[in-house]
């Protein structure tokens, strides 16, 4: 636990820290501009130089994490290195605050390296959610041939790839055929307010196994460099729940008539909710009460 008088303290080096990834990716801290201090700084330039005596850096952090006051966890900034999927990849450059530089298969050959996810991995689709896996296990030996034909398809088309370049096709046309489960690098660099709102987004249960793997391989580097910063993100938005307005009239009309148990879904929807919005809103009050 914390005291409020709490300063941050020097965090250890951490550059050239790598954490695998999946089969064959990985994440790696090339460079890290400032800590929980650099935080700090940044928000007494706009306080004044009285602030420290009213909050100290841990209540600080906190209280600007509380009120959405972003700028000075901007000041912080992370650069990793990172092997991934394509597909992972794809995903993951819709996050668009950040500056990338990856591996280009115009100027490079593509090394013979492709994802193949664990047959626990392989599932079926879900019912409910269209993006996603269900949670249904397959019986191994059909997971295991499934793989094996991925595996396969892989290694048909890289196959394909180095002969177009023994002809002498250009590598930009060579590559086409690739699929999606081929490793790609690149260099991202992001400032600590945005890699929060990655983490928030891609920690999630509902974000892809793949990506979440990456995103809790760079939680585990960024809770060591900015460990005030990291609490006050995880105790006021990555295992915060957010109610809506008719939301918030639901709580207060069960806090003062009754359980959400005795509500029924027609009920809720009285005060505005969709079908959708209503199982939504029951899942996080059953995530809260479990």
């Amino acid at each position: 636990m914390h005291s409020e008088d709490s300063s941050p303290q020097q965090p250890r080096d951490l550059r050239g820290t790598l954490i695998p990834c999946l089969d064959k990716g990985f994440v790696r801290l090339v460079d890290v501009m400032g800590d929980d201090n650099s935080i700090v700084q940044a928000a007494r330039v706009s306080y004044g130089s009285g602030t420290k005596k009213v909050h100290q850096d841990r209540g600080l952090i906190r209280y600007l994490m509380r009120h959405a006051h972003t700028t000075p966890f901007e000041m912080v900034e992370f650069k990793f290195h990172v092997k991934l999927p394509i597909f992972v990849a794809r995903q993951w450059i819709r996050h668009r605050t950040a500056n990338v530089n990856e591996y280009s298969g115009r100027y490079s050959v593509m090394k013979d390296e492709f994802y193949l996810p664990d047959v626990e991995q392989i599932r079926t689709q879900s019912t409910v959610n269209k993006q996603g896996r269900s949670n249904e296990i397959l019986p191994e030996d059909l997971a295991n041939e499934i793989r094996n034909d991925m595996q396969e398809s892989q290694r048909n088309s890289y196959e394909e790839y180095e002969q177009f370049l023994e002809r002498d096709i250009a590598r930009e046309i060579s590559r086409v055929n690739l699929p999606l489960s081929l490793y790609t690098e690149w260099y991202w660099k992001i400032d600590l307010h945005n890699l929060f709102h990655f983490l928030r987004l891609r920690l999630d249960d509902h974000a892809q196994f793949e990506i979440r793997v990456y995103a809790e391989a760079m939680n585990e580097i960024v809770k060591e460099i900015v460990p005030f910063a990291w609490e006050a993100f995880c105790d006021y938005s990555l295992y915060a729940k957010r109610f809506s307005g008719p939301e918030m009239k639901i709580i207060k009309h069960l806090l003062e008539h009754g359980n959400a148990a005795a509500m029924t879904e027609d009920q809720m929807a009285e005060f505005g909710l969709s079908k959708r919005e209503v199982r939504e809103f029951k899942s996080k009050m059953d995530s809260i009460l479990d």
